[in-house]
């Protein structure tokens, strides 16, 4: 193993694999904030062309955190297949992504690869991907996944529907769904984010959400995100519940800031498998965030991508329904702008996809990052096009609990007519019966919320 290179008559040298790895990184604030980013363009080249020339059982053998130290490196390392990935072990960083670009490279090829792989891998091939190749690459591989409707298929892209409500007033939550679920909206998931986490208040919610989805006959999934703990205690007490959500860090000591383990994680799947009221057999829902490590002291020294990159090492181990990448969310401490945002968003989506995980993106800023909406949608259009499952709806793109900017009711129904996209086929259906959609684009009853009242 090499871990040198001379470029323009100077040797760089890096002391080990993940240092490779964070120099190699596209540029992101918060690497930088950790003091672990490259620190010229001319050494971040370097680190891609050591990184290029590492053996896949380099990264194999030197996992972010030790195997022994961390239960994140376990879930990922103890799941891969030793057949598949002895059959790749040899192979270069560069001769990998040379592989998945081939024409001939198939969905199912790359499936059947991602067996083998662990996170450290698939970040590394990444790191020396442009955004065309994320793209690409991303875009051939389609897993489906269905819990009440199905995701995944080609040709399709779906939306969450994002009834946040400052108070949580129930007339408030309703108005947003019937608004929502009037431009086509909602296809991958009714989820709200509450402002309380207790048993009776989950409970109040949850039923007041289904009893809209049972009166309008609306296929799709419900979803309060409330600590996994919460909801595992509102389903063991009868009350509806089609997913199971919890947000996922790349490492034991930032899951822990979350008060989550492995072990409860596995609980919570057990139990969704054995009671959740939705037909599955995919019931879990996590989201990730890049920075989230660093912001926990989890990081342990390695960069956000490889970090994210382990997120959905960990969430492949619950075959989830849908796994959502809050690109912007944390702020400009982590992605500062713009350019930083549409890099990580199309490397989160190639990461999760390359680990056959169920990718959606909640494609947003804050208001002290060096974005604007325009930005989120050149973002959109891209994950589109590298086939994305699903964007985030909120009323006019503005959240007011989770105070943040997202995407609306308006661009996923664009992004589908623009892009020849379909709703998820069981939602399709639903929705031209209410004459929302119509020949492949929105119909004549399109954006009228009074129909459902």
């Amino acid at each position: 193993m090499v871990l040198k290179t001379r470029l323009f008559n100077r040797l760089y040298e890096f002391k080990d694999v993940k240092d490779v790895l964070n120099k190699a990184s596209s540029p992101r604030s918060g690497d930088k904030l950790a003091g672990i980013a490259a620190e010229s363009s001319q050494q971040r080249v370097a680190a891609k062309i050591v990184l290029s020339n590492l053996q896949l059982k380099d990264l194999y053998e030197s996992p972010a955190v030790p195997y022994e130290e961390d239960e994140v490196t376990r879930a990922i390392i103890d799941g891969v297949n030793l057949k598949i990935y002895k059959e790749m072990s040899n192979w270069t960083v560069a001769e990998t992504r040379e592989w998945i670009l081939l024409n001939d490279t198939t969905d199912e090829m790359l499936q059947r690869a991602s067996r083998g792989l662990t996170s450290e891998m698939v970040a590394g091939v990444a790191k020396i991907m442009g955004d065309l190749d994320l793209i690409y690459a991303a875009k051939k591989i389609r897993v489906l996944r269905r819990c009440v409707t199905t995701v995944g298929q080609h040709g399709t892209l779906a939306s969450r529907l994002q009834p946040n409500h400052t108070t949580d007033n129930l007339d408030g939550i309703s108005a947003s769904m019937y608004e929502g679920l009037s431009y086509g909206v909602g296809d991958a998931l009714i989820g709200l984010n509450p402002v309380e986490d207790n048993v009776p208040h989950l409970t109040h919610v949850y039923e007041h959400i289904y009893g809209i989805k049972h009166k309008l006959k609306i296929p799709t999934q419900i979803c309060i995100l409330a600590h996994v703990t919460t909801q595992m205690e509102c389903l063991r007490r009868g009350v509806p519940v089609d997913l199971l959500f919890q947000s996922l860090a790349g490492s034991q000591r930032a899951n822990e800031s979350f008060g989550i383990s492995v072990e409860m994680l596995d609980e919570a799947y057990a139990l969704a498998l054995r009671e959740s009221c939705a037909p599955g057999p995919n019931l879990m829902y996590f989201e990730t965030g890049e920075g989230t490590e660093l912001s926990a002291d989890g990081s342990h020294g390695a960069d956000q991508a490889t970090m994210e990159s382990r997120c959905y090492g960990l969430a492949r181990r619950y075959n989830p329904f849908l796994v959502n990448t809050v690109v912007g969310f944390i702020g400009p401490e982590y992605i500062y702008n713009s350019k930083q945002l549409i890099r990580a968003g199309l490397e989160n989506h190639f990461l999760a996809k390359m680990q056959c995980i169920p990718i959606g993106c909640d494609d947003c800023y804050i208001n002290h990052m060096d974005a604007d909406q325009n930005d989120l949608e050149q973002l959109a259009v891209l994950l589109s096009a590298a086939g994305c499952y699903y964007f985030m709806g909120i009323p006019h793109g503005d959240d007011p609990m989770l105070m943040y900017q997202s995407t609306g009711f308006h661009e996923t129904p664009t992004l589908r007519e623009l892009m020849g996209l379909e709703p998820a086929p069981e939602f399709k259906a639903w929705l031209e019966e209410w004459g929302i959609w119509k020949n492949g684009r929105l119909g004549p009853n399109a954006g009228d919320a009074s129909i459902f009242l």
